[in-house]
C-alpha cells in the first residue's frame, strides 16, 4: 500500500509508503484520498495525522512518473491538497527528515504542522528550471512571511526545521517521539472543536512588499540570465501579493505550464535525470554484489594523485599515498595541506577537521605498504611505459581481490590490465583536474573487468561525491576523444581567419565556461601536443593544423610559462590577447597558402559544438556510452558546457538532428572538411524524425 491507513485513540494515522522519499506518485495520491473520506465517514475519528513512513516525509513528485500519464492522472496533487483543506475533521501534517516541492505543499495545505528539529524544508523546484505547481509560490509567503519564502523558492536551497520555528509554517516543533506528540496535539485541537484558519485564508504581510519585490528581481537578474524560472517565481509570488490567493494560483498554474516548454527546464530536467541514470550499467544488475572498500592507496603524489587522495580523506577514508622520491612526497602532502588550509580561510573547514584530514593521509616510498589496500589508483605520468611497469610491480604486492584502477585520460586500459595476472580487477577511474573539486569521474570498463568491479567503484563514486560514468576502452574514452575533435575544429578556424579571443569569446557568449584557447593555455599547450604527436606516428591519415605545434616549439606552453595563446603576467591569470600569436597565426595562413576570412561566431559556434555531437553519435554506435545521456553528464560536469542547454546531445535534439546533419554537410565542403566524416547514427536519426533522447 502507498498510504498505510491505522487508528490509534479515536484518531485516524495516514502513513505515507513509497519508498525511498515516499514520493507522490498516483497510488500515494489516490491514498491519501481515500484516507481522507475513510477517516471523514467514521464517526470515531475526531482527527487525521499524516506522516512518512522511512527516512522523509515526503521528497514531491514521484520521478519514475514524469513524461508518463500516472504524473497528470487524477487525482493530482492539486486535487488532493483540496481534499485536505476541505475535511470536516482537523488534519495535522506530522513533517520530519525531508519535505520537499510537492511534499512541503501537500503539508502547507494541512490545517496543522508539526515538525520534528532537523528537518529539510524546501520548494526545490526551480532547480528543475520549474516553479512549485501545487500552491507552494501562494501558501509558503503566507506560512513564513514574503522575504523568507521567497529566498526559498527562488534559491530551492533546503532550511532546517528549527530555523523556521515561530513562523506561521509550524505550530509547533515537537521534542520527542514525532508520531506521539502529533497525536496530543491532533487530541487537543479536536477536544477545543473547530479547525484552523487555512493558509489560503491569510494574507502576506510585509512592511514595503513591492520595494522587496523588485530587490529580488534586481539580485535575481544578475545571477539568472539563462535561466527564466526564478524571474516566474517572483511573478507568482507577486500575482498572490497582488491580486490574492486564488488568481495567485492560477496564475502559478500558468507559469508552471509555459516553463516546463522551456528549453531551459527541459535541460534541467535531462541534467537530473542524467545524473541518476548514469549509474545503471545495463548489464550490472542493481543488486550487483560489492566489494568492501575500507582502504584506499594511491600511486604518485602530483597534483592529480595528491587531489585523489584529498577526495577519499574528505570521505573519512584512509588513504596511503606512495611516490618514489621523498621530495617528491614531501611536495604532495605540501600541496594538500595548501588546499586545505585555503579552505579553512574560506570557511568551509574548520582547522580540526583539516589536521583530522591529514591525519587519514599516509605519506610512503615502499610498495610493501600498499598490501592491505581494497582499491589502489594509479596517478603516474601518462606513458604507457610507465604505467605498464606501475601495474606490473602492483599485480606483486596488491593482496587478492583489491581492485586496481589506472586514472588514465587517453590509454588502452586492455593493455594495461594484461600487463597483470588479474585483468577482471582493473578498471579506469579518470579523475578531472582538480581532481578534489571536479564532479565527473569517468569510470573505463576494459574488456574483462569484472561486473562487482563496476558496482563497487559505482559505489566508491557516491561515497567520494563524484558523478560516475561509464565509458568502453577507446582513445580518449568520451571526454577527451570529443574534446579533441572541438580543438580540431578550433585550430581549423585560426588558420582559415579567425584569431584566439575571438573563438574562445564567441563559445562563451554561448555559455562554456572557458573558451578552447584560455582551456589549453590553462591546462598546458604541451599535453594537446603530446597527443598530436603520437596521432602523427599512429594515424598519419589523420588531417591537423600545424599552428599549434609551432606554438609549443615556441615554447608557449601556457599559464605556466607566461604565455600561450595568450599572454600573462607573473601572479595574473588573466588572458592578454597576444600580438606575437596573433602575427604567428597570419604568417601561418600566408605560408600554407589560406587566403583569410571573416569567420562569424554563429559559425564558430556550429564548427565547435557538432564536432563534439558528430564524434559523440560516433561513441553511441560503437557502444563506448551506452546512452546519450552520459555523454552529455561528461560535458556538463567535467567540460564546462553550459548545464542550461543540457549537454551537447540534447542540444543537437534541441536543435533537431536534421539541422545538425545540414550543417555539417555544409562545413565537410568547406576547406578542412576532410575533418567532417559525419556519423551514421546522426543521418539514421535524423531521417527517422528523432533525437538521441
Amino acid at each position: 500500500m502507498a498510504v498505510d491507513y491505522t487508528t490509534r485513540d479515536g484518531m485516524a494515522v495516514l502513513t505515507l509508503n513509497n519508498p525511498p522519499v515516499n514520493g507522490l506518485g498516483h497510488a500515494t495520491r489516490a491514498g491519501i484520498v481515500a484516507g481522507l473520506d475513510r477517516a471523514n465517514a467514521d464517526p470515531d475519528v475526531v482527527a487525521i495525522v499524516f506522516t512518512g513512513a522511512g527516512k522523509a516525509f515526503s521528497g514531491g513528485a514521484d520521478i519514475t512518473e514524469f513524461n508518463t500519464p500516472k504524473a497528470t492522472q487524477e487525482p493530482t496533487l492539486g486535487t488532493v491538497i483540496k481534499a485536505v483543506e476541505a475535511s470536516a475533521k482537523p488534519v495535522v501534517a506530522a513533517i520530519h527528515s525531508v519535505a520537499m516541492g510537492g511534499g512541503l505543499e501537500l503539508a502547507l495545505g494541512a490545517h496543522y504542522r508539526i515538525a520534528a528539529p532537523g528537518a529539510q524544508i524546501a520548494l526545490p523546484e526551480v532547480k528543475l528550471g520549474l516553479l512549485p505547481g501545487a500552491g507552494g509560490t501562494q501558501r509558503l509567503p503566507r506560512a513564513v512571511g514574503l522575504e523568507t519564502a521567497l529566498n526559498m523558492i527562488v534559491s530551492g536551497a533546503p532550511v532546517m526545521s528549527e530555523k523556521l520555528a515561530g513562523t506561521g509554517l509550524f505550530d509547533e516543533i515537537a521534542q520527542g517521539d514525532l508520531l506521539d506528540a502529533a497525536l496530543a496535539f491532533a487530541r487537543k485541537i479536536a477536544q477545543k472543536g473547530g479547525t484552523h484558519p487555512l493558509l489560503r485564508k491569510r494574507e502576506i504581510e510585509h512592511a514595503n512588499a513591492a520595494g522587496f519585490i523588485q530587490f529580488a528581481r534586481n539580485s535575481v537578474a544578475a545571477v539568472a540570465k539563462h535561466y527564466p524560472a526564478p524571474h516566474k517565481c517572483i511573478d507568482a509570488v507577486e500575482a498572490g501579493v497582488k491580486h490574492g490567493f486564488d488568481k495567485g494560483l492560477a496564475f502559478e498554474r500558468e507559469c508552471f505550464m509555459a516553463l516546463v516548454q522551456t528549453p531551459e527546464s527541459r535541460a534541467l530536467r535531462h541534467a537530473f535525470f542524467g545524473e541518476r541514470a548514469a549509474s545503471k550499467i545495463p548489464d550490472v544488475p542493481a543488486g550487483t554484489p560489492v566489494r568492501k572498500i575500507e582502504k584506499v592507496a594511491v600511486i604518485g603524489a602530483g597534483t592529480m594523485g595528491g587531489g585523489i587522495a584529498m577526495n577519499f580523506a574528505n570521505a573519512g577514508l584512509p588513504v596511503t599515498l606512495l611516490e618514489t622520491k621523498q621530495e617528491a612526497l614531501d611536495r604532495g602532502l605540501a600541496t594538500i595541506r595548501k588546499n586545505y588550509e585555503a579552505s579553512v580561510k574560506k570557511g568551509k573547514l574548520s582547522a580540526e577537521l583539516l589536521e583530522k584530514r591529514m591525519a587519514l593521509i599516509r605519506a610512503t616510498l615502499a610498495w610493501d605498504d600498499l598490501k592491505d589496500a581494497d582499491l589502489v589508483i594509479e596517478a603516474v605520468f601518462e606513458e604507457l611505459g610507465v604505467k605498464e611497469q606501475v601495474f606490473r610491480q602492483l599485480d606483486e604486492v596488491a593482496k587478492p581481490g583489491a581492485i586496481l584502477a589506472s586514472n588514465t585520460s587517453t590509454l588502452d586500459l586492455n593493455r594495461i590490465a594484461s600487463i597483470t595476472k588479474r585483468p577482471q580487477d582493473v578498471v579506469g577511474m579518470h579523475f578531472f583536474s582538480p581532481a578534489n573539486v571536479m564532479k565527473l569521474l569517468e569510470v573505463v570498463r576494459g574488456r574483462e573487468t569484472a561486473k562487482d568491479v563496476l558496482a563497487t567503484v559505482m559505489q566508491v563514486a557516491k561515497t567520494i561525491r563524484k558523478t560516475a560514468v561509464v565509458s568502453g576502452v577507446c582513445d580518449g574514452f568520451i571526454g577527451n576523444r570529443m574534446i579533441e575533435q572541438y580543438l580540431r575544429q578550433a585550430l581549423f578556424m585560426l588558420e582559415e581567419g579567425a584569431q584566439p579571443a575571438q573563438i574562445d569569446r564567441a563559445i562563451e557568449k554561448f555559455g562554456f565556461a572557458m573558451g578552447p584557447f584560455r582551456m589549453s593555455d590553462l591546462a598546458g599547450n604541451d599535453i594537446g601536443w603530446a597527443i598530436r604527436k603520437r596521432r602523427y606516428r599512429e594515424q598519419p591519415e589523420m588531417h591537423y593544423s600545424k599552428i599549434a605545434d609551432r606554438l609549443c616549439e615556441a615554447g608557449r606552453f601556457g599559464q605556466k610559462t607566461g604565455g600561450g595563446w595568450y599572454d600573462y603576467q607573473a601572479g595574473d591569470r588573466t588572458a592578454k590577447p597576444s600580438a606575437v600569436v596573433d602575427e604567428m597565426i597570419v604568417a601561418y595562413s600566408k605560408e600554407i597558402g589560406v587566403a583569410r576570412r571573416k569567420i562569424a561566431d554563429e559559425e564558430i559556434v556550429e564548427r565547435l559544438v557538432f564536432a563534439l555531437v558528430n564524434e559523440g553519435a560516433k561513441i553511441l554506435e560503437e557502444g563506448i556510452a551506452s546512452k546519450a545521456s552520459d555523454i552529455d553528464m561528461v560535458y556538463l560536469t567535467g567540460y564546462g558546457f553550459p548545464l542550461w542547454r543540457g549537454g551537447p546531445m540534447l542540444y543537437a535534439d534541441t536543435v533537431g538532428l536534421y539541422n545538425v546533419e545540414r550543417t555539417i554537410r555544409r562545413y565537410a565542403a568547406q576547406p578542412n572538411g576532410d575533418a567532417w566524416q559525419i556519423a551514421p547514427r546522426i543521418v539514421e536519426l535524423a531521417a527517422q524524425g528523432r533525437g538521441f533522447n
